[in-house]
């Protein structure tokens, strides 16, 4: 099993500072649902955003796939990616550190 990572940025920038349309809103939904069910399955170790509303903000999700096919097909079955509401890019990923108490107590905070 292999680590991967896709980042994801809305197709709208606008979508950051005004907020999602109802219609990006709905897909958006299904994309958490989506992120929620595979983190459930241990598939996804890691989704988040930045909290920035400028242009260059991102989502990440870090997860694992036996090989780029599979992960590809992960990425593009995101629901808000397949919508077109965020674009997404797919890197391999190696993590090198990792401190799971400190990341449990930004969680509990955040």
């Amino acid at each position: 099993m292999s680590t991967w990572l896709y980042r994801i940025r809305p197709t709208r920038p606008a979508l950051l500072s005004t907020g999602p349309t109802p219609a990006e809103q709905a897909l958006i939904g299904r994309h958490f649902a989506y992120l929620q069910e595979l983190t459930q399955r241990g598939i996804v170790h890691l989704a988040g955003r930045t909290t920035t509303t400028e242009e260059e903000g991102m989502g990440l999700v870090i997860f694992s796939a036996p090989g780029e096919p599979e992960a590809r097909a992960l990425m593009e079955g995101d629901p808000a990616v397949a919508g077109g509401v965020f674009a997404a890019r797919l890197f391999p990923y190696r993590v090198a550190l990792l401190n799971v108490d400190s990341l449990a107590e930004a969680q509990r905070v955040g």
